[in-house]
């Protein structure tokens, strides 16, 4: 039997289908499963023990490159992901992701049964026979869950298994040795950085807090995220010592570096999700969005939120940033004092 997963990005969507593909390993043992997946993302699956093959979709390159005029490179490449993926004769193809651009993947694989949602967003049912109700309701995680549900999983013991390798684990630790952080003596990870602007908290909150953790806990705070300016100028406000790893991760470099931590900081956002996936504590910041769907997964987890009769709106811009901005510092540090007396008692 052949499968094809189509669940292209984001970070954290990737992450949330990782129990749904251990569920259908579980349900075809014997089964050849590719997953399609967007480049931003591939690094969480590449050599995934519960995958045969992982076909990686350069669509935003192919897009920048059109925009600039380069049409011919993009067109050929699109040839050869189009001919790799339509290599073998799909039995089952599942779209998790539910999009447009999903659905053009359904379409040109070629697959018999095609499994999707029947809410038609985008017009991604288009390519479907076969469609389940989509429950907004119900966290990301198990709403994927419905599909191998569906297929007759049954019982579902919930797990994410992500691939880390004993490179990772070299690379980490080399980074920490560099920096004089001893993970035994425990650290705090601090991801400040969020893609959308309303699920931002301001730098000077991020500062404050992370000096009063170095301060009055004695643990060092490693900063994580897309790259170091903008965790530079966090820097820049504090009175303490930290440390700055922004953009020298790789996706499974940081899950080991999580997996390390006392607890993680975060605002909504992929590395979130993945903070969660390695079993840490995780302390997140939520404004626009709905911590029922896309909250850190598990126990073990807090959200801190203000129960703003806007939120949540969804919205990516938005004038005040209420809902971010009522979030005080004092009040973050009590949930992270709380948490780190905890750990010691444990």
């Amino acid at each position: 039997m052949n499968i094809l997963i189509v669940k292209l990005s984001a970070i954290g969507d990737v992450i949330h289908t990782l129990p749904s593909l251990t569920a259908l390993r579980k349900l075809y043992p014997k089964a050849h499963i590719t997953w399609v997946v967007e480049e931003m993302s591939a690094d969480l699956i590449k050599d995934h023990p519960l995958l045969d093959r992982v076909l990686v979709s350069h669509r935003t390159s192919w897009i920048k490159e059109m925009k600039r005029g380069r049409i011919i490179w993009p067109l050929l490449e699109m040839a050869v992901f189009v001919k790799s993926l339509r290599e073998r004769r799909y039995d089952l193809v599942i779209d998790f992701h539910g999009l447009l651009k999903s659905a053009v993947i359904v379409g040109l694989s070629g697959g018999k049964r095609k499994l999707g949602y029947n809410s038609m967003q985008e017009m991604s049912g288009i390519f479907l026979n076969e469609k389940i109700p989509e429950d907004m309701n119900k966290h990301a995680v198990d709403r994927y869950l419905d599909f191998p549900r569906h297929l007759g999983a049954g019982e579902i013991k919930t797990k994410f298994l992500v691939p880390i390798k004993e490179e990772n684990r070299t690379r980490v630790e080399k980074l920490l040795n560099a920096h004089q952080i001893d993970p035994r003596a425990g650290f705090v990870a601090v991801n400040p950085v969020a893609l959308w602007e309303t699920k931002l908290w301001e730098n000077k909150n991020f500062s404050r807090l992370c000096d009063r953790i170095h301060e009055e806990s004695g643990l060092d705070v490693v900063f994580t995220g897309s790259g170091k300016k903008e965790l530079e100028e966090i820097q820049a406000l504090m009175k303490r010592p930290s440390v700055n790893l922004g953009g020298e991760t790789t996706l499974k470099d940081l899950a080991w570096l999580y997996k390390q931590a006392r607890l993680v900081i975060t605002t909504d956002t992929g590395p979130m999700h993945l903070a969660a996936a390695v079993g840490t504590p995780v302390i997140a910041l939520f404004g626009p969005t709905a911590p029922a769907r896309t909250g850190p997964y598990g126990e073990g987890h807090t959200i801190i939120r203000r129960d703003l009769p806007c939120s949540p709106c969804f919205k990516k811009k938005c004038k005040t940033k209420e809902c971010m901005k009522e979030i005080t510092v004092e009040q973050v540090w009590e949930t992270v004092r709380n948490r780190i007396s905890a750990g010691r008692a444990d």
